[in-house]
């Protein structure tokens, strides 16, 4: 098996924004730690950007917020909370810079084998772009769940408490 090529910074840029026209709902991005495993499932797509992880994050944040069709729920590593500056030098930097990326944004910290198993999951049925950066520091992947941004959760209950009403199945 071939290791994920290295690119560019316009290339991996590409890649994303050619892809992320054909994500909707369900299909996820992450953006990795330079250690995240290359998981073997053939709905996951791995690169390697060779860029720093909080650039990579904030493009991928803004080519999700530029599209009309989807937007984002962000799984964060609930272990990063827990990882101490002197066993991970850089790590109290890396947070204060993710809080501020993130803080427009909808966060869930979830364990991260508990995101890895949901997205060995969904990668069954819908495509994973994950995005590996440079970085390395343990427990900072970043997981873009991705929703309809047309169709939001309220609508989607309504509806269906509707048809439960009348009897549709």
């Amino acid at each position: 098996m071939a290791d994920a090529p290295r690119l560019t910074n316009a290339d991996w840029e590409r890649q994303l924004n050619s892809l992320l026209p054909l994500y909707g709902h369900r299909n996820w991005i992450v953006v990795a730690d330079s250690a995240y495993p290359a998981q073997s499932k053939p709905g996951i797509e791995t690169i390697v950007s060779g860029t720093g992880h909080i650039e990579v994050a904030g493009r991928v944040l803004d080519a999700i917020s530029a599209s009309r069709h989807v937007r984002t729920n962000v799984y964060l590593d609930q272990e990063l909370q827990f990882v101490a500056e002197a066993d991970a030098p850089g790590v109290t930097r890396y947070r204060n810079h993710l809080g501020d990326l993130l803080k427009n944004a909808k966060t869930t910290p979830m364990l991260h084998e508990q995101i890895i198993a949901k997205l060995d999951q969904i990668s069954q049925v819908f495509r994973v772009l994950i995005i590996k950066t440079d970085l390395t520091i343990p427990y900072t992947s970043l997981f873009f769940e991705l929703g309809c941004a047309y169709w939001p959760a309220e609508a989607e209950d309504r509806m269906r408490k509707a048809m439960a009403a009348s009897g549709a199945k």
